[in-house]
């Protein structure tokens, strides 16, 4: 997930930038024509007086840590202006800027980090090998004046811009790992080159290093410890602790872990970084909707992959009734409300495969979407389709990534970006074929309370001894590890959410239905008091 989440701005001149001073035009009368004739000239190095204004007053008001007109600046400001000067082009350059703001490094490090993450998102063509060279120079200048500083610095910005500094951060190697390895054939000689020759430029221990560092100097893993048990983190916040710039993205870099781990493929390390985090509770520290998304979304795939099918569905399940509960938050912020759908999408996926792997109850309104939606996906996995699956997964999943540079010189190199995906996409499809049987075996017990194996043997068109492996495999897959207390996702206990259950006894198969009938009057009564509420509420105004 990349770019800035923009407000949707009107076609006309946004009033709350009057004060920055007037741009001086010719106007037709067309605001179509107006907008064109804006862009062109914004497209020249000639800075508009209106960005002048801007940038004096974003300056301002980071130097003076007024954190309600950063936040404003940030998210509406720079938003709004991209949106009428620059939707397709890149904002003036650092060295355009100096003659307006001076020779201010800490600004012109921040204006930096937003001018190529606008390259990465809005800019046509993308970034130039060298811009991605220079984004990374300029996150090194970021991180070293944040992490290298004897104190605290004396620096305030919000949460969500934080938030999106660690998350493109990530993106942002990730997508120049994609590059270095995709189309390798089509690069110039120079520029292979040059990528051979900087094999430490977007490094995975680079990256790695600093979220580590992060994570360190914040102290947040004590600080969650502390909080989660009840207690005051910042007594054990330590000096850089207790200062807001630091927790913060202390907390955002377990979770840019949390994803970065998944990328790589290793499941197991992306959940021990969230250790300290309680997915049940609502946290003090996650006040970010596009960090709370993606992290469960990270924490369902690999809960997916790794067999937690159970601890998978209600992780997603969760984030889902999340996301549907608050969605109008997100309908007039319209880059954002986009970034939300496609994860919705993705997760929504995610959750129909672990369904058909392991039928189980969730919640009625995720559900009636999911049958609404994604019911015929459903009914092809169900019957075995394992082109269903395949395609499912590639929609669903991350962007995996190699943590080595590519083999420039290996005829074919082309191909090489494709085979982290190949790789996960083969332990997934493995994990698939070996249950491939039980949604039949499934079909067929619920239709019984005893049943000779040779007769269900003769309906799944097999040997008996071939059924009961399938059986053993039935048994096998519909167990595995629940979390149930405690605030580590990697703990949990052995739990059987199956439906049905059986065992074996002289050749028949005895068949007891576990599955609980639904208790429709705790419905409708829960329903009853929804709607009482909304009743009052529209009385109250």
């Amino acid at each position: 997930m990349s770019g800035t989440w923009a407000n949707e701005i009107e076609p006309e001149y946004v009033p709350y930038y009057s004060g920055y001073g007037d741009y001086d035009m010719s106007h037709t009368g067309d605001p179509r024509q107006d907008l064109e004739y804006e862009r062109q000239y914004a497209s020249s190095y000639i800075v508009p007086e209106v960005i002048k204004n801007f940038l004096l007053y974003f300056q301002k008001y980071i130097n003076q840590q007024d954190l309600p007109e950063i936040q404003n600046s940030y998210e509406n400001g720079f938003n709004k202006l991209t949106d009428r000067f620059f939707k397709t082009s890149a904002w003036p350059e650092a060295e355009s800027v100096i003659p307006i703001v001076g020779n201010d490094k800490r600004f012109l490090i921040l204006y930096k980090e937003l001018y190529y993450r606008h390259v990465y998102a809005r800019v046509s063509g993308g970034p130039t090998l060298q811009q991605r060279f220079d984004s990374y120079y300029n996150y090194c200048n970021l991180f070293n004046y944040i992490l290298n500083a004897e104190g605290p610095v004396p620096l305030e910005l919000p949460d969500q811009w934080l938030w999106d500094i660690i998350d493109e951060f990530i993106y942002q190697f990730q997508a120049f790992s994609i590059f270095r390895h995709k189309s390798i054939n089509k690069k110039t000689e120079n520029e292979i080159e040059v990528l051979r020759t900087n094999p430490k430029i977007w490094n995975v221990h680079s990256v790695l290093n600093v979220l580590h560092s992060l994570v360190e100097k914040s102290n947040i893993n004590k600080q969650l410890e502390v909080y989660t048990s009840g207690g005051d983190p910042d007594s054990v916040a330590g000096e850089f602790g207790r200062h807001s710039l630091y927790k913060m993205l202390g907390y955002f870099s377990l979770v840019g872990l949390l994803r970065l781990h998944s990328l790589l493929g290793d499941y197991y390390q992306a959940l021990k970084v969230l250790e300290n985090i309680d997915f049940n509770k609502k946290s003090l520290y996650s006040r970010v909707p596009a960090c709370q998304i993606t992290t469960f979304y990270y924490v369902g795939f690999a809960y997916m992959m790794m067999r937690r099918y159970q601890d998978a569905i209600r992780t997603l399940s969760n984030i889902l009734l999340y996301i549907q509960r608050t969605k109008t938050m997100f309908q007039s912020r319209a880059q954002l409300y986009d970034q939300i759908s496609k994860m919705n999408d993705k997760m929504y996926t995610l959750l129909s495969i672990c369904l058909v792997l392991y039928p189980m109850r969730i919640d009625e309104s995720v559900h009636s979407h999911l049958r609404e939606k994604y019911q015929d996906k459903m009914n092809r996995m169900q019957k075995g389709e394992m082109q269903e699956f395949e395609a499912s997964f590639a929609f669903a999943c991350p962007k995996f990534l190699s943590p080595v540079p590519p083999n420039y010189d290996l005829t074919g190199a082309q191909t090489q970006f494709k085979e982290p995906f190949q790789l996960q996409l083969l332990v997934f499809k493995d994990e698939v074929e070996q249950q491939i049987q039980i949604p039949t075996i499934r079909s067929y017990l619920k239709l019984y309370t005893t049943l000779p194996i040779s007769k269900l043997a003769a309906f799944m068109d097999m040997s008996d001894d071939e059924l009961c492996t399938h059986l053993m495999c039935f048994k096998h897959k519909m167990k595995n590890l629940v979390w149930s207390k405690g605030t580590s996702g990697l703990e949990g206990e052995f739990q059987s959410a199956s439906e049905v259950d059986f065992y074996i006894d002289k050749d028949m198969i005895h068949i007891a239905d576990t599955k609980v009938a639904r208790r429709y009057g705790d419905f409708f009564i829960r329903q009853f008091h929804k709607f009482d509420e909304i009743m009052r509420s529209l009385k109250a105004t």
